[in-house]
């Protein structure tokens, strides 16, 4: 089964990252960017079969390395 976990960083920490994409997107001449943030996707093919088992085993691999819980927020979608 595929599991999708997206990694957002938390409203109130820092985004050096989407700052720079903003200020790029500003130079090359889009306008109305209001904010950017940057996050990352990690998609992982679980040999579990069980929709249920698979989401919590996808949300511990989160919890324990993909996402840094302090800064960072998760959640994870199954295709």
């Amino acid at each position: 089964m595929k599991a999708r976990v997206y990694v957002m960083p938390k409203n109130g920490v820092l985004d050096p990252q989407g700052k720079a994409i903003g200020h790029a997107l500003e130079g090359l001449g889009f306008a109305g960017v209001n904010d950017v943030r940057a996050g990352k996707v990690i998609e992982l093919d679980l040999a579990e079969t069980n929709p249920d088992a698979a989401r919590k085993t996808a949300e511990e691999m989160a919890r324990k390395l993909l996402a840094n819980t302090v800064i960072e927020s998760f959640r994870v979608e199954l295709a």
